[in-house]
This record gives structure tokens, sequence and C-alpha cells, in this order.
């Protein structure tokens, strides 16, 4: 990012969980959001960090966002439930959601947990890496508004669905995947247009549906896979989608309000998520899984690069290489983001 200031992490997490609850988020709510957040900012992924704090607090104000959820949980089996987010913080919904996960994963070893009437979550990575850190194996989705087109599509169909993994690593931070099925952020559009920049190949598609690298001439994002493998993306995103709001009565993403540009900012929008934990000791056992983690990680970072300028990594190094960092540094902050923090 460019012209930011580095902000020390501490008084940035106090900062945006005053901003929430002057927004009028219970306390409960913002420091589920602010967690989230700060695990954005702290790993690098600042499209989801900090940043969408202002949003969040003006989607609270204006009655699209229920700062005070009363979140219902239904347990519908020994190993499954449903909460009902209330139209709250997304945040919140998950964060309670994979606690609950991870008490029926406690009993039963697979605990799951769909969630309906939620909201934007940021990155699913963040609770999917609370389960890891209780020694489980977790795994989150979350569906949202259509942004995406499909495979040889003209329209959007699905949003950018993203799929988080993270597992336990003795003695090691977590193997952690957070990715989107599309090919790349819509920010990023928006990014390259204030830049006059033109898009890489394959990522982009105008209003017909036609590949483009023009950032202006972007209408919508391609899946992961781009114009020759999309197929592989848009499968992906329809498994998320089917997990997030098929399994649990949220809305689908054709259907759902978008989360930016629309006039409308007071109908709630209905967003799914899914929350899946698993009890490593419940299958192969708790030895022989650290086991069998540690020795493949050693043989994945052990391949020899083919670049010497991009090293071999397990899915997480990079974020927690960026969290070092930013710990001793501080965490960038956009100007817009300052001046909304009072930074």
């Amino acid at each position: 990012m460019t012209n930011t200031i580095l902000a020390d992490p501490a008084t940035l997490a106090s900062r945006v969980t005053a901003a929430l609850l002057a927004a009028g988020a219970s306390p409960d709510s913002a420091a589920a959001t602010t967690d989230a957040l700060m695990h954005a900012s702290r790993t690098g992924i600042d499209s989801h960090g900090v940043r969408l704090a202002a949003h969040y607090a003006a989607m609270l104000r204006q009655g699209r966002l229920n700062g005070t959820p009363t979140l219902t949980i239904r347990r519908t089996a020994p190993a499954t439930a449903m909460l009902d987010a209330d139209d709250g913080l997304g945040h919140y919904a998950c964060d309670r959601a994979m606690a609950l996960a991870l008490d029926l994963t406690a009993e039963t070893g697979i605990g799951a947990v769909g969630i309906v009437r939620s909201s934007h979550c940021g990155a699913a990575g963040a609770y999917a890496l609370k389960a890891a850190e209780a020694g489980m194996v977790g795994i989150v989705t979350s569906n949202s508004d259509a942004n995406v087109t499909l495979f040889g599509g003209s329209l959007p169909f699905h949003g950018t669905n993203p799929i988080a993994m993270a597992a336990p690593v003795a003695g090691q931070p977590p193997w952690l995947l957070d990715i989107a099925t599309s090919s790349i952020p819509f920010n990023r559009v928006r990014l390259y247009r204030a830049l006059d920049r033109p898009l890489p190949p394959g990522v982009a598609a105008d209003a017909r549906g036609h590949e483009t690298t023009s950032a202006h001439a972007a209408h919508m994002l391609l899946p992961l896979g781009g114009a020759e493998y999309g197929f592989k993306g848009a499968a992906l995103a329809g498994l998320v989608t089917i997990l997030s709001a098929v399994l649990t009565g949220a809305t689908p993403d054709p259907d759902m309000i978008p989360m930016t540009d629309t006039d409308d900012r007071t109908t709630a929008r209905n967003v799914g998520q899914f929350c899946l934990a698993i009890d490593p000791a419940r299958f192969v056992g708790r030895a022989a899984y650290d086991r069998a983690m540690t020795d493949y990680l050693r043989q994945l970072r052990a391949v020899p690069p083919a670049d010497t300028d991009h090293p071999v990594m397990a899915p997480g190094d990079r974020e927690w290489a960026t969290a070092r960092r930013r710990a001793a540094e501080g965490i960038p902050i956009d100007p817009d983001t300052r001046r909304f923090l009072g930074l």
C-alpha cells in the first residue's frame, strides 16, 4: 500500500473497538469483529483488515447491521447445530459458531455448525485458526453477493466465496489456507482503476462476459483458473454456496443484496457461513497426526525452488512471516482508515 503510516497493533485494536462501539455494536460484537480484523491486518490480508471498520460502522448506523443481536442456537444432532445470527456482525456469529463446533467436537470428534442471517465476516481464516489453536482441524466457508461469472458465463453469479482451513502443527504455527474462489478480489480492480493500470490477463470480464485487462471496463471477476480453467474455481464457488447457503437457508449469491455497490443500506443481506471442526485424535490419533504433519511439511519445504525469488512455502508461511514483521514494525494503515480511526 502507498501513503501509509505504521500503527502500533495494540493502539489500532483499541481504536477499531472504540469505533464499532460508537456505531452501536455490543461489546461482544465489537470484540469479535476487532479480533478478526486484526488477524487480517497482522497477517497481511489488508483488504479484509481494519480498513473495513469504517464500512461496518456505517452499516451499523444505517440499520443494515444489528449492533445488539441475540444469537440463537438450535442443536440438530449430536454433532450438528444451526446458529441464527440475528442480522448482526458476521465476525461475532462465526466466532461463536466455531466455538460451538469445537464444543461439539469435544463430544463427538467432529462438529458442524451452519450460520443463517449473518453478514460479511472478514477473513474466514480467522475462525478456522481458532480450531487449529485448540488442536483441531477447522474449515470455514462463506457465500457472498454475486460479482464472479461462471466459466463461460456472461453475468455475475457467484460471490468471491472464500474457503479457509487451518490445521495444527506441533511446535509450529498452524498450516493456514484462506483463499477466494475468484481469480482476484474486486478491491484489486478498484485499486487498478485508481492507478490507471491494466489488469493481468485472465482475471476479469466486461459487461458482456468477455475477458478484459482494462480495470475500467471490468464488470465482473473470472473464477479461479481464469478463462481457460475457470471451471475449477466456479465449481469450488458452488461448493461454498451449497455449504453456506443451501444447507443453512441463507440467501444464495445471485439473490443477495450487494455489500457495497447499492443504495440499500438498511436491508439485511442474510449471508450464510459454515464452520466445521475435526479432532485428529478420533482418526489417526494425536501422536500419529503430529508426526505425519511435521514430516509432510518438512518434505514440502525441502523441495528446491524453481526460482530463487520465490521460495517453496506451505499455506500460512507467508502470513506468519508478515505477522512477525508487523509485530515489530507496526501495521500499515491507509490514509482513509487513518482518518476514520483518528490515528
